[in-house]
């Protein structure tokens, strides 16, 4: 495998250490919001893809820009799972952790699995944080606690400062490196190499020398200080994963959804244009897209929510490929003006990227709870078909998908992900243009009745042509009132009103036709078969695939496509005995199911900011079998 980055050799271990080769690590970073946990996981994540390893992550923050310090409420983690194989999720049980402070230690300490390795800054644990933390005493001082635990008391604090010494640093400012002597103390740990975090540290503070070298110089003494330490005697070695050949670079879901609909709009040859307004974890793709204008993408951070939603059916009206994103609350907000999309049948993306709810709910957490807003959330018979992507890296793709049945059906598309989607991260490779299905627009420019243009005239898939305003003899007008079939007047007649409505739904449902039939992973038919949607991919195939290896009757299906669902699916569901469908809420996709093919699916639901666990799939469908 080629990386955009390429890492040198491990550096050596260290007199008297022994190495372990493993195949698959789980690493868990936490500590206050402000100790840069993300920072120093997302640089692993880098340093662990560019040598080769398959990476899978989960990063965790509070909802709060800035919690009291040293509190429960204010701890932030960063987990990310590194493996010579294939892997679809951030692991369940951490092989090792690294606690910056007391309410670190406390919330995360019972993902630790028994034998593992937890390293603490014992300096953070003094009489103000063990407090602050709710321990009615210092709890690297109980025996109990630390018995199942290899446990190493760090003095991280003292050791990054003595590093820095001399630097002109405050107190402060040395103290907010402990997060890379943290880093190179893993990095050794694991036979990390540092170089691309020190290319990223010096680009970054190129203009600012002195938090430069100290960031250097704490990352450089926490290697130091693994390889020279007695506390610790043997250190880790993950070979790189055999993944197919290509070039490859670390990506999010949120930077996938920001690149899929840049390419699609180079596959359409058509410009694009987003307009969103900032909401948690959604932000990022307005981020990722206003960096990208040299590709003639054009970004308009709206006032609020409705007026984002209402600037997308303008520019898809104009002709533009039109794209919104935001979370629950916000798709809340954009109902009408999705509607109004919806009756005018103009193309345009809404993207959602789906947090704890219900209102501001869990901001910063994962949920999967607006399937049914996504379905119902309209007012009147207004539906819009709905992809969900499966991972960060399939947003690429997953969402030139709903591009094109956006442009091809004349229909707004609902695009979904999730927080752990959107900000969760992993290896991608970059697929050639040639590699890509290209998107076909047209705009036309005669007319199409016996001289006149009708703008609900419709062609083999009922979707309507797509005239952009100002074009020559095609003048027409849309609106959110009724319209009479082919001429589009406004009409009042209940006839014609009916008839519009079943129209509209027959085009979304016969959508069915043109995706691709639903795959199923493991035996054609059988005892249970498991449908999951969204990302609990992972998980749930990963689960699959455990009991497939110990001769178990179990299959799964991962939805795509979730109105209309694809063709085949009820013939799948006839050929097994039970069904199982794990969701990150009540039951949402249970229902719709239920609904459609009278199938007595049972749920596994969680509804607790996380995701699944493997172990609580495997766990379900045993109970099943």
């Amino acid at each position: 495998m080629s990386s955009i980055v390429d890492a040198a050799e491990p550096q050596q271990q260290g007199k008297g250490k022994r190495k372990e080769t493993v195949e698959t690590v789980v690493v868990r970073f936490c500590g206050d919001s402000g100790d840069g946990m993300q920072l120093v996981g997302t640089q692993m994540t880098n340093v662990s893809a560019a040598y080769g390893n398959d990476v899978s992550t989960l990063p965790d923050f509070p909802a709060e820009i800035r919690a009291p310090a040293g509190t429960l409420a204010g701890v932030s983690g960063y987990q990310l799972c590194f493996s010579n194989h294939d892997v679809f999720t951030p692991g369940d049980s951490l092989d090792t952790l690294v606690a910056m402070n007391p309410a670190a230690l406390k919330t995360n300490i019972a993902d630790l699995k028994r034998g593992g390795t937890l390293i603490v800054d014992e300096d953070a644990f003094d009489k103000s944080n063990v407090a602050k933390a709710t321990y009615a005493s210092n709890p690297l001082e109980d025996e109990d606690l630390l018995q199942p635990y290899r446990v190493h008391k760090v003095p991280m604090t003292r050791l990054t400062r003595d590093a820095v010494e001399g630097l002109g640093l405050t107190v402060r400012e040395a103290d907010r490196c402990k997060n890379f002597f943290a880093l190179g103390l893993i990095y050794w740990l694991y036979e990390r190499d540092a170089t691309p975090t020190e290319n990223w540290v010096k680009a970054k503070f190129a203009k600012k020398p002195e938090i430069l070298e100290s960031n250097l110089r704490a990352l450089r003494a926490g290697y130091n200080f693994g390889f020279s330490t007695e506390s610790f005697t043997v250190h880790y070695h993950v070979e790189p994963a055999k993944l197919p050949p290509g070039r490859y670079r670390k990506l999010t879901g949120n930077e996938a959804t920001a690149l899929g609909l840049v390419t699609a709009a180079k596959l359409a040859g058509q410009r694009l244009f987003y307009a969103g307004y900032p909401i948690t974890p959604a932000s990022d793709i307005l981020h990722e897209l206003a960096q990208l204008k040299n590709f003639g993408v054009r970004t308009f951070q709206a006032e609020d929510e409705i007026a984002a939603m209402s600037a997308a059916v303008g520019a898809a009206f104009a002709g533009q490929l039109a794209i919104t994103a935001s979370s629950g609350p916000g798709i809340c907000l954009k109902g009408e003006a999705m509607g109004l999309g919806m009756i005018t049948e103009l193309p345009m993306i809404i993207v959602n990227v789906q947090r704890g709810g219900p209102s501001t709910g869990l901001p910063t957490k994962t949920e999967q709870a607006d399937l049914l807003l996504s379905m119902f959330g309209r007012n009147g018979e207004s539906p819009l078909p709905i992809v969900a992507a499966q991972s960060p890296g399939d947003c690429f793709h997953a969402v030139q998908e709903a591009m094109k049945i956006a442009v091809n059906f004349m229909v707004p598309v609902v695009f979904l992900t999730d927080g752990y989607i959107a900000n969760g991260a992993e290896p991608w490779r970059i697929p050639e243009m040639s590699e890509l299905e290209a998107i076909k627009v047209e705009h036309p420019t005669e007319l199409n009745g016996d001289g006149v243009y009708l703008p609900y005239k419709r062609n083999e898939k009922l979707a309507r042509p797509w005239a952009i305003p100002g074009t020559p003899g095609l003048e027409h007008r849309v609106g959110g009132i009724e319209k009479a079939d082919v001429t589009g007047h406004v009409s009042y007649d209940p006839d014609n009103h009916e008839y519009m409505v079943r129209l509209r739904a027959r085009k979304v449902a016969q959508i069915a036709d043109f995706i691709p039939e639903q795959e199923v992973d493991g035996p054609d038919s059988g005892e249970v078969l498991v449908i999951s949607w969204g990302g609990t991919y992972g998980a749930v195939r990963t689960a699959a695939r455990e009991l497939q290896a110990e001769g178990k009757s179990v299959a799964h299906a991962h939805l795509r496509f979730l109105n209309p669902f694809p063709r085949n699916l009820g013939d799948i569901i006839s050929r097994y005995k039970q069904v199982l469908v794990p969701e990150l809420n009540m039951g949402q996709l249970r229902l719709l199911l239920r609904n459609q093919y009278l199938v007595d699916a049972k749920g596994l639901n969680k509804i607790k900011g996380k995701p699944f666990l493997v172990s609580e799939v495997v766990e379900a469908i045993e109970e099943l079998l």
